[in-house]
């Protein structure tokens, strides 16, 4: 999958399941690329939400949420990702 599918697939899947005002997605996958277990086929995502839905979450509750909801995108293809809420 390629980045720019991987960012809408996440961003429909997100919003179809959480009430967003806003998402962001940022590639950093350039950043990991001389380390030692890169996979080029996975990617390193910084993602920021500006939902009031999770915001009143606990950051866990949150994090466990976004993570349940991408559930196969993170085996196949996130390497790591890192959430920003507003």
């Amino acid at each position: 999958m390629n980045i720019n599918d991987l960012n809408d697939t996440i961003k429909k899947k997100i919003t179809n399941r959480v009430n967003i005002d806003e998402i962001i997605i940022e590639d950093k996958t350039h950043l990991h690329l001389k380390h030692k277990n890169f996979q080029k086929n996975k990617f390193h995502l910084k993602i920021f939400i500006k939902s009031k839905e999770l915001s009143s979450m606990s950051k866990i509750d949150s994090t466990k949420k976004i993570y349940s909801i991408l559930e196969l995108e993170l085996k196949k293809y996130i390497h790591s990702i890192q959430i920003v809420l507003k």
